[in-house]
């Protein structure tokens, strides 16, 4: 019997995609990334049933028309924004993502943010290795997180496992959703992300990516977070006015940010690197080992179960 084509997308870490499984069930592709798909021959393009994708780049109809046989889009990802989802509903192509098995690691980053903005850890690094320490004593003062009110826009998984850690920090747990969700007692739900800038000390962006959450994080939104308020984002760069966030940073408006997600990955905006209110990571939320193979694994197997049951284990909310 012949073995179904399979066409994998992306720079993957050995750990994070398993070739010769994957060459044990199919006949194997692989590029790059999405510009390098010109160089598949046709007769090999027709073939393909199923795209194991990890990337940025827009996936969308153009792309998606050059593969006739398509039955399945595989998302290495929680976060699936750049794939036209409608475009591919439209082809009868199912859309899938890992969700869950990064959600632990993507809220232990969250908190080390928000800890780096508020503790002043890179600060602290760099009163060390330079000398001051023993030159001009104890580093200026920073601010407590323990006992803080904090709030999280968008209480979905991630969200969800944010606030259960910041209960262990005695923290106060604010939060905005579509609906009210059915959570602990003593969390305040708020139905504009407005207000509850405005009830909270540090603010945490947990909220999907694209055209409907971009720039949800708005100028008034930071306005009300103000002097003394700290935002952590771990979702996407998109989901707030950068341009409004740098000018807060800047302008003493906000007290600082931990930022994981940027526009424009990975050449982000210069302004970023002359301010000393901003801890920085480079979009590494899901990054570790463990976490990194295990959405390989789920990635594999939405793959091998849809094309073996016609059911996948982890289909896009739009598609449930």
């Amino acid at each position: 019997m012949e073995k179904t084509s399979v066409l994998i997308i992306g720079k993957y870490a050995e750990i994070e995609c398993n070739i010769q499984r994957y060459e044990s069930h199919f006949v194997v592709t692989q590029v790059n990334n999405l510009e390098e798909i010109g160089q598949i021959r046709k007769a090999e393009r027709v073939k393909i049933k199923a795209i194991a994708f990890k990337g940025h780049s827009r996936f969308d109809l153009r792309i998606i028309k050059q593969f006739p046989s398509l039955v399945i889009i595989a998302n290495f990802g929680v976060g699936y924004d750049t794939i036209s989802v409608l475009d591919a509903k439209k082809l009868g192509v199912v859309v899938t993502y890992t969700p869950d098995v990064l959600s632990d690691d993507v809220a232990d980053l969250a908190l080390a943010l928000l800890f780096g903005v508020s503790r002043q850890l890179s600060l602290g690094l760099d009163w060390i290795k330079s000398g001051l320490w023993p030159i001009r004593g104890e580093m200026p003062l920073n601010k407590r997180v323990s006992g803080s009110t904090c709030g999280i826009v968008g209480l979905g998984r991630i969200g969800f496992e944010i606030a259960k850690r910041l209960e262990s920090f005695k923290v106060k747990i604010h939060y905005f959703s579509r609906k009210k969700k059915n959570v602990s007692k003593d969390w305040t739900y708020y139905d504009n992300p407005v207000d509850l800038a405005k009830s909270v000390e540090t603010l945490f962006v947990s909220i999907i990516g694209g055209p409907v959450t971009h720039g949800f994080i708005s100028t008034e939104v930071l306005k009300a977070l103000g002097p003394k308020g700290i935002l952590v984002n771990i979702s996407r760069g998109s989901t707030i006015d950068e341009k409004a966030l740098l000018n807060a940073l800047e302008k003493k408006r906000i007290f600082g940010a931990g930022l994981d997600v940027f526009e424009n990955e990975p050449n982000i905006n210069p302004r970023f690197l002359q301010l000393g209110n901003v801890f920085m990571q480079p979009h590494q939320g899901s990054s570790t080992r463990e976490t990194r193979q295990a959405m390989g694994d789920l990635q594999f197997n939405n793959i091998l179960h849809y094309l073996g049951s016609g059911k996948a284990l982890t289909l896009v909310p739009e598609m449930q």
